[in-house]
C-alpha cells in the first residue's frame, strides 16, 4: 500500500446501513420483541438495587438488523461466532431494483446484473425500496389503504419482494459471501411459516403469481426441493444472510463499495444483532486502489465471543438462550433454528453508553455513526502492571504516541484471565484487575480521548466500585499496594465523592465512555497505532450494548 489503512479508512466516506432498534421495532411475527427493563438505577432498583442504570433485555435475534448465521437452517453448521470477520468484510455492491419489484413479486438474478457488475466472491445488497415501510420511515401514503397510509408491518414482513426460485443457486454459483436485504427476510415471505400464519395474504401472493408466471407457488417453488436448497446445500456452503437493513443505504444506489457485516459473536445461537457499514474510496483514490489496499490491510477482532459461559458483572442478570423455533419444529416454513434470549449488557464485550450512568446523556442509538471509529492507539502495559496495581497517563504514554482526539485501548494483558482462556481466573479477572491512577480521568479530557477501551472486566479499578465494600480483603491488598507505590493511602488519593465510579461519573457527562471486556487478537497485539472500529447496534432506548470491535493495523 502506497497510503496507510489508518489514513485509508480515516478519509474514506462511511454509510451506516443499519436499522435503528427499539422496542417499537416490529420482531419477525410470531417472534420475542426487544423489551427492555430497567433493574438497576443509581439510586436502587429492584433485582439489581443501586450504583447504575443498568438494563435487563429480552429479544429475538432476528429483530432489527441482524446476521443469519448457516446454523438458523442446519444446526450442525457454524455458530456466529463461528464465522471470522473475512467471511464477512469484502468488496460488494449495493444493487438498488426498487423500480422493478412491488408486493408479494419475485426478484431474479438478471434483474440484479443488469443493473451493476457482480463479480464472483462479491458481497450483495439488494435495495429493494422496502426499509421504507421500517419502523423508523415516514408514513407511506395511499388513500386505497385502511387510514390512508399503508401498513407497515405488513409492508416490512408480509408483502415484500422475494428472490425467484433461482435466485439462490446463482448465488452459490457466484460465490457470493453474504447476500443482504432491506426487508424482514432474504426468503420470499410466502416460503416461511408467514403463509400460514397469514393465509389471507398467501391467497394474494398466489393470485399474483398465477398472473404474472401462470404457476401456483407449489409449482413454481416444488417445497420439498426448494428446502433442499435453501436448508441443506445453501448453509453447508457457507453463504451468509444479512436482514432488516437500512438507514443510508438510498444512498448507495448501484455502487460497489467495502462491506463490513459486524455481527456479535455469539457462541450458541443461529443469528445475531448486527452493524453493517459500506465505505466507498476517498476522492483522490481509485476504487481499485481502496479496495485492494483494504483487502491488504490486516484487521483484527478484539471481540471476547458472546457466551452463556460469559461472566456477567456481579450482581447483573446472565445470560440465557431458549430455542423457541427449531429445524425439526414444523414442516416447511418453521423448520428454522430460532432463539430468545435475555440477559443485562454488562458481560462479555461490550460499550458502556452515556445513560449508564449520566440519566440525560445519548443512549447508544442515539450516538452518531462516526463517533464509533477513527484512528487510535493501543497501549500495552500489561508489564507494567499486577493485581490491583493502579496505572497511569505517564504509563500509557510510554508505550504509545496518544493525540488529541484518539481512541484509546488500555492492554493490561488481564485478557488472558477471561472465561474463555486455558488461564481462566475469574476472580482475578472481575475484581483483581488494574485501574487507572487518580489523574487518568483528568488527561483523558485533556487529551480529548474519543472514547476507551480495555480488556479487563471495568475500566474502572474495582475498589473505586461497590466491589470495595464486597471485597474487603482485597481492599486491603490494593490499599497497602498504593501506600508502597505511591505513600498515599486509597480515601487520601481516592477521595469517594470526587472519585467513586470515576470513569463513568466524571467522563461519561463529558461525552467520553468506554468498552470493556475486550480480548481475542488484542492478545497478540503490540501498542502503536491502529484504525479503531466499535460497530455496536444502533439500540434508540439501550444504556450500553454489545458490539463487535476491531483494529486495523497502520
Amino acid at each position: 500500500m502506497t497510503q496507510s489503512a489508518v489514513d485509508i479508512l480515516t478519509r474514506a466516506k462511511w454509510f451506516d446501513l443499519t436499522q435503528a432498534l427499539s422496542i417499537f421495532t416490529p420482531p419477525f411475527p410470531g417472534e420475542m420483541p426487544l423489551q427492555v427493563q430497567f433493574f438497576k438505577r443509581l439510586t436502587g432498583s429492584f433485582i439489581g438495587g443501586q450504583g447504575a442504570n443498568g438494563q435487563l433485555i429480552e429479544w429475538s435475534n432476528n429483530t432489527g438488523t441482524h446476521l443469519v448465521g448457516p446454523r438458523a437452517f442446519h444446526s450442525g453448521a457454524r455458530a456466529i461466532a463461528d464465522i471470522p470477520l473475512s467471511d464477512l468484510y469484502g468488496e460488494g455492491v449495493v444493487v438498488d431494483i426498487s423500480d422493478a419489484v412491488s408486493d408479494y413479486s419475485l426478484y431474479t438474478p438478471e434483474m440484479i446484473t443488469s443493473r451493476v457488475e457482480v463479480k464472483q466472491g462479491d458481497i450483495l445488497i439488494i435495495n429493494t425500496g422496502y426499509h421504507k415501510y421500517g419502523w423508523d420511515q415516514p408514513d407511506v401514503r395511499n388513500q386505497a389503504a385502511q387510514g390512508g397510509v399503508e401498513n407497515k408491518e405488513f409492508g416490512y414482513y408480509l408483502r415484500h419482494p422475494g428472490p425467484s426460485p433461482e435466485f439462490f443457486q446463482w448465488a452459490l454459483d457466484m460465490k457470493l459471501k453474504l447476500v443482504g436485504v432491506d426487508c424482514g427476510c432474504a426468503e420470499h415471505p410466502m416460503n416461511t411459516n408467514l403463509r400460514y400464519m397469514h393465509a389471507r395474504e398467501f391467497e394474494k401472493a398466489e393470485a399474483k403469481l398465477k398472473e404474472t408466471r401462470g404457476k401456483t407457488w407449489d409449482e413454481l417453488f416444488p417445497p420439498e426441493k426448494y428446502y433442499e436448497l435453501t436448508h441443506v446445500v445453501m448453509p453447508k456452503s457457507g453463504l451468509l444472510l444479512a436482514e432488516a437493513l437500512g438507514g443510508q443505504i438510498d444512498e448507495l444506489k448501484n455502487k460497489r463499495a467495502w462491506i463490513m457485516v459486524n455481527p456479535v459473536p455469539f457462541m450458541e445461537v443461529e443469528s445475531a444483532w448486527s452493524r453493517v457499514a459500506a465505505l466507498l474510496p476517498p476522492d483522490d483514490m481509485d476504487a481499485n486502489q481502496f479496495f485492494d489496499a483494504l483487502r491488504a490491510a490486516p484487521v483484527f477482532d478484539m471481540t471476547v465471543p458472546f457466551s452463556v459461559q460469559s461472566p456477567q458483572w456481579a450482581n447483573y442478570v446472565p445470560l440465557s438462550v431458549n430455542y423457541t423455533k427449531r429445524v425439526g419444529g414444523q414442516y416447511f416454513g418453521m423448520g428454522r433454528n430460532n432463539a430468545h434470549c435475555r440477559a443485562s449488557f454488562h458481560l462479555a464485550t461490550h460499550m458502556d453508553g452515556e445513560r449508564h450512568f449520566y440519566v440525560t446523556g445519548r443512549t447508544i442509538g442515539q450516538m452518531p455513526f462516526d463517533y464509533w471509529f477513527g484512528s487510535g492507539v493501543i497501549a500495552d502495559i500489561s508489564s507494567m502492571v499486577s493485581d490491583t496495581s493502579v496505572y497511569s497517563p505517564e504509563m500509557i504514554e510510554k508505550v504509545a504516541d496518544v493525540r488529541k482526539g484518539d481512541i484509546l485501548i488500555v492492554k493490561t494483558g488481564y485478557n488472558k484471565y477471561g472465561w474463555n482462556s486455558p488461564d481462566s481466573d475469574e476472580f482475578r479477572y472481575m475484581i483483581r484487575h488494574p485501574g487507572p491512577s487518580a489523574d487518568f480521568a483528568d488527561w483523558c479530557v485533556e487529551k480529548e480521548i474519543k472514547w476507551l477501551g480495555v480488556d479487563c472486566v471495568a475500566m474502572e479499578h474495582p475498589m473505586n466500585t461497590i466491589q470495595r465494600n464486597w471485597h474487603p480483603k482485597t481492599f486491603e491488598e490494593a490499599n497497602r499496594k498504593l501506600i508502597e507505590a505511591f505513600g498515599k493511602s486509597w480515601d487520601e488519593m481516592y477521595p469517594l465523592d470526587q472519585y467513586y465510579q470515576d470513569m463513568h461519573l466524571n467522563l461519561f457527562p463529558k461525552h467520553i465512555i468506554h468498552a470493556e471486556n475486550l480480548g481475542k487478537d488484542l492478545a497478540d497485539l503490540e501498542s502503536g497505532r491502529y484504525f479503531i472500529g466499535c460497530f455496536v447496534q444502533k439500540g434508540m432506548e439501550l444504556e450500553s450494548c454489545w458490539g463487535r470491535f476491531v483494529a486495523f493495523k497502520e
